[in-house]
């Protein structure tokens, strides 16, 4: 007991310790799933450059490994690397639609060619390779006049990631340009931690242009604000956790790694927008018992863990499809499951609600009726009490079950890059006990809260049946304890809902 006590004492001070630290340096921190897009522009009287970038994430690089790595001996050679660039920067070159419209004339359509290509990985998260490919394009073009020139660049557009465009003139100058001429990421390199919270979407743009030198720029891309205090710090343990899964271990790091995806797990289940926590309150909807509580975590854990292994595994294997559109799916699938569960608990809760008052209206007859017509209304007021009762106690398996699917269907993207970092490192039993301890970490939240609330409602229902606090504070009790079943599954249907319609409107 000492020695648990002692090794969860540590593991709370340095949980505290992530939340006062520098934030770490990291590669993506938008997303292991992105694939970021930077362009910049360099304007000349006779043609239009563009150095053009594609960086991406931990795992869409992990996707592409086995079309790299030619050879199959599990690494990438300068070769490979450079064999990719050269079939991959003429896709870029061709995704281009770019035009530019003298003044008082029409449009003419611009084609780029390849001028140079290359590709180079670099460390991210857990020491997982991210893919950098730079290509250098060109495209005859008349700016010796004033006119107006449009861009946009359509590759891989349906991927979710930092879009970023640039431009500038040598003997061109641009009018009141709505990108400025210098990066804001260091050519995806860097990204400012004031604008994660509104990263940028620039992928398209239309400037005017004239001969000359002295641009001047218009409103420069939308900035924002950073995360919540409580967002960032389960963020930056995160990056903690991975940098432990990509170092060496030892049994002390071991030890750490397993406690801080405990800890990580319980983070994301409350993180704002997950919803699992509100969840939790289909088990306060009725007379939920501890059993019903642990029925949905044990469930949540289950499908979590095996979601973030079919899906850990699916990339590692190279399967092709975009990390951040199954996570958008599974998103809508739970936020409908829970409306469901919202639909049957509500309906449940009506009916309950309903049987109550005709049990009252039974009740109030038998006093009416006096004692000698007390034989005659038996029979009625046991069934309609009973029958009241059974309506608000105890649930479905399937509803229990159906809840744990919803809480744990969305797999936590730190569990999966955690667990493709272990398995690209050989460690497999260790990933699999870190994304287990995921899922426990969840459940255990959920749980709880479920425990917490069923205990609410079980004083609330002793205060509703004291005389003394009844004399006291009038029906006021009783009435809270008669809407929380109604309130409760409400809320649990406007959480589902609400997970669902985010999902569809997703725009990737």
């Amino acid at each position: 007991m000492r020695l648990a006590a002692r090794s969860a004492a540590v593991l709370v001070v340095a949980f505290g310790a992530l939340l006062l630290a520098t934030p770490a340096a990291q590669a993506h921190p938008l997303g292991n799933f992105t694939v970021n897009h930077y362009a910049g522009l360099t304007l000349h009287p006779d043609r239009v450059d563009v150095r053009s970038v594609v960086d991406r994430a931990e795992i869409p690089t992990a996707q592409l490994q086995p079309e790299i790595d030619t050879n199959t001996d599990g690494t990438t050679s300068p070769d490979e690397l450079a064999a990719y660039a050269t079939g991959e920067c003429p896709k870029v070159a061709a995704a281009v639609q770019a035009t530019v419209t003298p003044d008082g004339g029409s449009a003419q359509a611009m084609t780029f060619s390849v001028t140079s290509a290359a590709a180079e990985t670099v460390p991210g998260a857990a020491n997982l390779p991210t893919l950098r490919v730079t290509c250098e394009l060109t495209a005859p073009a008349d700016l010796a006049a004033p006119g107006v020139l449009t861009y946009a660049n359509s590759f891989q557009a349906d991927r979710v990631g930092w879009k970023e465009i640039v431009v500038a003139g040598e003997g061109v100058r641009t009018v009141d340009s709505p990108v400025p001429a210098t990066t804001t990421s260091n050519e995806l390199r860097a990204y400012p931690g004031n604008l994660l919270a509104s990263p940028l979407a620039v992928d398209s743009i239309q400037v005017s242009v004239a001969p000359g030198t002295g641009s001047t720029f218009g409103t420069a891309a939308a900035v924002g604000g950073g995360g919540d205090p409580f967002t960032s710090t389960v963020a930056r343990a995160d990056r903690y956790l991975q940098d432990l899964v990509g170092g060496q271990l030892t049994p002390y790091v071991g030890v750490l790694a397993v406690g801080l995806s405990l800890l990580l797990g319980a983070g994301h289940a409350v993180l704002p927008g997950h919803g699992k926590t509100v969840m939790a309150a289909y088990l306060a909807g009725k007379r939920g018992s501890r059993r019903d509580a642990l029925t949905v975590g044990a469930t949540v854990t289950l499908t979590h863990t095996l979601g973030v292994i079919v899906i850990g595994v699916a990339f590692t294997a190279g399967a092709a499809f975009a990390g951040e559109q199954a996570l958008r799916w599974l998103g809508i699938v739970s936020g409908v499951l829970v409306a469901v569960i919202g639909v049957g608990l509500l309906r449940s809760a009506i009916v309950s609600r309903r049987e109550r008052a005709e049990a009252v209206l039974d009740e109030l007859t038998l006093v009416g009726a006096g004692p000698q017509q007390t034989t005659g209304h038996g029979h009625g007021h046991g069934h309609g009490h009973g029958h009241g009762q059974a309506a608000d106690v105890g649930y479905s398996r399937r509803g229990l079950i159906g809840m744990g699917v919803a809480g744990g269907l969305v797999p936590s993207p730190s569990a999966t890059i955690v667990l493709v970092a272990s398995l690209g490192l050989g460690r497999t039993v260790f990933g699999l006990v870190l994304v287990v301890a995921y899922g426990v970490g969840m459940a255990a939240t959920l749980t709880a809260v479920g425990l917490l609330l069923v205990r609410v409602r079980h004083r609330l229902d002793s205060a509703a049946s004291s005389e003394r606090l009844v004399a006291r504070l009038g029906r006021r009790v009783q009435s809270l304890t008669a809407v929380l079943p109604i309130g409760t599954a409400v809320l649990v249907l406007l959480v589902g809902v609400g997970l669902a319609v985010r999902g569809l409107l997703t725009p990737y």
